[in-house]
C-alpha cells in the first residue's frame, strides 16, 4: 500500500521551467510538500529524489557530467518511475502469489497461451515495426512521428499485411477512417488500426539510472529491491531500454516459458465484423474454423473416443432412461453406469469404461442418449403435470370440502341461535306476563288491606272520640271549643312536623332548599326554622374539615373578593384546587436546590413565560414564591435570574379576558434596578396572584392595588410602555400572543 501511494503521489508532483544565466531551460519542483510526503513514504532524503528527477548524469570515457532537465523531460522522467515502479510491483505480488498457491496447494502451474496471428514478423523482427521505432528514437536530426509513418510505407509499402493511405494496398481500403497519421496491421480475426501520433514519446519513456539509483537509496526494502539496477557495482553505461524493447523482451520471455509448459489453446472466434450481438455470419465463422485447423481436431477426436464424462454426472444425467437405476441407484457410480448402458442395448464396441470416466466413441451413440433422454423428460414432465394436476384438484377438493362444513355448522348454528332467540323472547314474554299478574293481584291484596287497616283505624277513632265526648260532655259546654281548637291546633303542628322531617334538605352548605309551606300561620315560624337549620348545617359541615381545607377555601374567598365579576377566567379556576406544588421538587434534585437557595416558606413552584421587553417574545422560566421573595429562574440551567423582595412589589395589574397575562410593578429603588417592571404570563393566574396579594399583606401589613382593565402602563427601563389588549380567534388558542408597535406600545392579542 505505500508503494501503490508512492504511485499515485508521483502523478501529483508539477514541474515548472526558467532559464539559467547560460540561456537553457531547467525544470524545477514547484510545490515540495508532496515531495517531503513521497520521501518520507520510502525512507528517502528529499534532496536525492528532487536532484533526479531535476536532473540527469551522464558518464562519457570515465567522465561525469550533471545536465539539467527540461520540464518535457522532467515529465518522462517522472512518469518512467511511476510506470516502472508500478509494472515491477505487479509482476512481484504475481509471482509471490503464484508462489504462495504451489506451496500451499501443491499445484503444478499451467500457463494459458496465445494463438500466433498472422503478420507476426512485420511487428517482432529484427526488421520489425518496434525495432524501427527504436531505430528511429536514437536517430539524430529532426525526427517525427510522422517521418517514422513515411519510413513504414516506404519498407512494407507491398507487404500484404500492411495499409497505410500512401501504400498500393490503399486502393483496396474502403474505410474512411483510416486517417493520415494512421496504418493497419491485417490479423486473421481481422484488422488492427495504430495512429502514430506520440509515439516516439511514449517509446522514449526511459527510466534514468539517477532514479534507479535514487531509489535504491530508499529505506524502504520493496522499493529498493525493485531497483536492484540503482546499485552503484551493479552500473552500467549503456541506454535504458524504450518501451518497444521492453515489450519484445516481455513477449520472448513469455514464449519460452510457455515452450516448456503444457499449454491449453484457447480458440476465439469473431461472429461478425461489426460487434453485434445476436448477429451470427456463417462465411466468417467458417472461414475462421478452417484457418484455426479445428476440422482436423474435430477428425483426430472422432476417430478415438469423441466423448468422455465421469460417472457420477453421466450417471445423473441418463438414470431415468433405466428402471434399475431410477429414481436413485444404490451402487457406485461405475455399476450404475454399466447397468444403465446394458439395458439400453449400446454395442460393446461403442463404449469403454476408464478409471474415472466413461468413454464413447461416435457421436450418434450419444445423440441416440439424448435423444431417448429428451423423450424420457417429456414423459417425467407429463407425469410431474399428472401428479400435481391430481395434487391441485384434491387440495381445491378437499378446501372446498373443509369449506362446505365450515359453512354448513355456522348456518346450523346460526339457525339455533334464532331458535333460541325466538324461545328466549317467548320465555320473557310468559315471564313478564306472569310476574305483572303476581304484582297486581300482591298490589291489590296490599290496597284491600291498606282500606281495612284505614276502615280500622278510622272506626278506631270515631269510637276513641265517642268515649272521649262521653267522659267530657258535662265539660263541653263551657270549655269545648278552646279544647277542639287545641287538639285541632296540636295535630296539625304535630303533622307539620312530620312532614318538615321527611322532607329535610341535604347537609351540604351550598344547598339552601327548603320545604314549601303547608299552613300559612306557620309562616314567621317556618323561616325561623330554615335559619336555624342551615345555620346548624354550616356549623356541622365546618366542624367535619381539616385546617388545610380551611386554609384552602381562605384562599378562594380571598380571590372571590380580588376576581369575581372582575376577571373573566375567575369562573372556570373555582373548581380546580390551589396546589400551589406544580413542579416536583421533591424528585428533582435541581428543583430542590433551587427551592432550598431561597429564603422563606415555598408557597408555589410553577412554569411561567416572561415577555421580553425589546420584542414581546416569550422566554420560559421557572416561578417560586415564598412568603419573603418572588423569584424567576432559567428553565434550562435552573439559575435565578431574578429576585424581588416582596416589599419592592407596589401593585399588579391586569386585563379583564381569560389570558393568563400581569405584569409586577416594581418600586425604583428595588434590587431589579433600572429594568422597570415585569410582564409575565401564567396558566395559574387567580391562584398565583391570590398567594401573591395575601402574601404581600401578611408581609407588610398593607393591601397593594390590584388593577383589572383593558389597557396597561408599565415602565420599562425608565420608559413609559402601554400594553393594549385586542380580542381576537387566534390559532394560538389562550395562550396570548405579544407584538412590539413601537417603543412605547405592546400590543396582546388575547382570546
Amino acid at each position: 500500500m505505500e508503494t501503490v501511494a508512492v504511485v499515485l503521489k508521483l502523478g501529483n508532483i508539477t514541474l515548472k521551467s526558467e532559464f539559467q544565466t547560460t540561456g537553457m531551460e531547467r525544470c524545477y519542483i514547484d510545490d515540495t510538500k508532496v515531495l517531503s510526503e513521497i520521501c518520507s513514504l520510502i525512507g528517502l532524503n528529499q534532496s536525492i529524489l528532487n536532484q533526479a528527477l531535476c536532473s540527469r548524469t551522464v558518464e562519457a570515457k570515465g567522465d561525469k557530467v550533471m545536465t539539467t532537465l527540461s520540464v518535457a523531460q522532467g515529465n518522462y522522467a517522472r512518469d518512467a518511475l511511476a510506470k516502472n515502479l508500478y509494472d515491477r510491483l505487479f509482476n512481484w505480488l504475481v509471482n509471490r502469489i503464484n508462489e504462495s498457491i504451489q506451496v500451499k496447494g501443491k499445484i503444478q502451474k499451467k500457463v494459458m497461451g496465445v494463438l500466433d496471428i498472422y503478420g507476426f514478423e512485420i511487428l517482432e523482427s529484427k526488421k520489425g515495426i518496434l525495432a524501427m521505432l527504436d531505430e528511429e528514437c536514437l536517430r539524430p536530426g529532426p525526427v517525427t512521428e510522422f517521418t517514422f509513418l513515411k519510413k513504414l510505407n516506404q519498407v512494407f509499402s507491398s507487404h500484404q499485411h500492411f495499409e497505410s493511405k500512401e501504400t498500393m494496398n490503399s486502393k483496396f481500403i474502403t474505410d474512411t477512417t483510416l486517417t493520415d497519421s494512421c496504418f493497419r496491421v491485417q490479423h486473421y480475426a481481422g484488422r488492427v488500426t495504430y495512429n502514430v501520433t506520440e509515439f516516439l514519446d511514449k517509446n522514449n519513456d526511459l527510466l534514468y539510472r539517477d532514479l534507479s539509483k535514487a531509489m535504491w537509496q530508499a529505506k524502504h526494502k520493496l522499493i529498493k529491491s525493485l531497483f536492484s539496477e540503482g546499485n552503484p557495482s551493479k552500473t552500467l553505461l549503456k541506454r535504458p531500454p524504450t518501451a518497444g524493447s521492453q515489450f519484445k523482451t516481455s513477449v520472448g520471455i513469455l514464449m519460452k516459458n510457455l515452450l516448456v509448459k503444457n499449454p491449453n489453446y484457447i480458440r476465439c472466434i469473431k461472429p461478425n465484423d461489426t460487434k453485434s450481438p445476436n448477429k451470427f455470419v456463417d462465411e466468417l465463422v467458417q472461414s475462421q474454423v478452417w484457418y484455426l485447423g479445428l476440422m482436423e481436431n474435430v477428425r483426430v477426436r472422432r476417430a478415438g473416443y469423441a466423448y468422455r464424462h465421469p460417472y457420477k454426472p453421466c450417471l445423473q444425467r441418463y438414470k431415468m432412461l433405466c428402471k434399475q437405476t431410477w429414481p436413485n441407484w444404490k451402487g457406485n457410480d461405475r455399476d450404475g453406469v454399466r447397468a444403465l448402458l446394458t439395458e439400453l442395448n449400446i454395442p460393446l464396441e461403442e463404449y469403454a469404461f476408464g478409471q474415472t470416466k466413461i468413454f464413447i466413441k461416435n457421436p450418434r451413440t450419444l445423440f441416440d442418449l439424448e435423444d431417448r433422454r429428451r423423450i424420457q423428460m417429456e414423459f417425467l414432465a407429463t407425469l410431474i403435470q399428472k401428479t400435481y394436476r391430481g395434487w391441485k384438484c384434491r387440495t381445491h377438493f378437499l378446501l372446498m370440502k373443509k369449506s362446505q362444513i365450515v359453512i354448513s355448522a355456522r348456518f346450523r348454528g346460526y339457525n339455533q341461535q334464532k331458535k333460541y332467540k325466538r324461545l328466549k323472547q317467548a320465555t320473557i314474554v310468559l315471564q313478564a306476563c306472569t310476574r305483572g299478574w303476581k304484582v297486581r293481584k300482591t298490589q291489590r291484596d296490599l290496597r284491600e288491606e291498606k282500606r281495612r287497616a284505614e276502615a280500622a283505624t278510622i272506626i278506631a277513632a270515631y269510637w276513641h272520640g265517642y268515649q272521649v265526648r262521653k267522659r267530657n260532655r258535662k265539660y263541653f259546654k263551657s270549655n269545648a271549643s278552646k279544647t277542639i281548637r287545641n287538639f285541632i291546633m296540636s295535630s296539625i303542628i304535630q303533622k307539620y312536623f312530620l312532614g318538615l322531617k321527611k322532607t329535610l334538605p341535604s347537609m351540604s352548605p351550598t344547598d339552601k332548599k327548603w320545604p314549601a309551606l303547608p299552613y300559612r300561620f306557620l309562616e314567621n315560624t317556618h323561616q325561623q326554622l330554615k335559619m336555624i337549620f342551615y345555620l346548624w348545617k354550616c356549623k356541622k359541615y365546618r366542624e367535619g374539615i381539616s385546617n388545610q381545607r380551611k386554609m384552602e377555601l381562605e384562599e378562594k374567598l380571598y380571590a372571590s373578593e380580588l376576581f369575581k365579576d372582575k376577571k373573566a377566567s375567575y369562573a372556570s379556576s373555582v373548581p380546580q384546587p390551589f396546589k400551589g406544588q406544580y413542579l416536583d421538587a421533591q424528585r428533582k434534585a435541581k428543583y430542590q436546590k433551587l427551592a432550598n437557595g431561597i429564603e422563606g416558606k415555598l408557597l408555589m413552584m410553577d412554569t411561567a413565560m416572561k415577555i421580553n421587553r425589546k420584542d414581546g417574545k416569550h422566554s420560559p422560566r421557572i416561578l417560586m414564591m415564598t412568603n419573603n421573595y418572588f423569584a424567576l429562574a432559567d428553565a434550562k440551567s435552573a439559575q435565578i435570574k431574578t429576585l424581588i423582595k416582596m416589599n419592592e412589589i407596589k401593585s399588579i395589574s391586569m386585563s379583564e379576558c381569560k389570558d393568563g397575562l400581569f405584569a409586577l410593578h416594581i418600586v425604583e429603588n428595588s434590587s431589579v434596578g433600572v429594568k422597570g417592571d415585569l410582564l409575565l404570563n401564567s396558566d395559574h393566574l387567580v391562584e398565583l396572584t391570590t398567594k401573591l396579594h395575601r402574601s404581600i399583606l401578611d408581609t407588610t401589613q398593607q393591601r397593594i392595588n390590584l388593577e383589572i382593565q383593558d389597557e396597561l402602563s408599565l415602565k420599562f427601563n425608565k420608559t413609559t410602555v402601554s400594553v393594549k389588549f385586542v380580542k381576537t380567534t387566534g390559532k394560538n388558542g389562550n395562550i396570548p400572543v405579544c407584538k412590539k408597535k413601537n417603543s412605547h406600545l405592546l400590543e396582546v392579542q388575547v382570546p
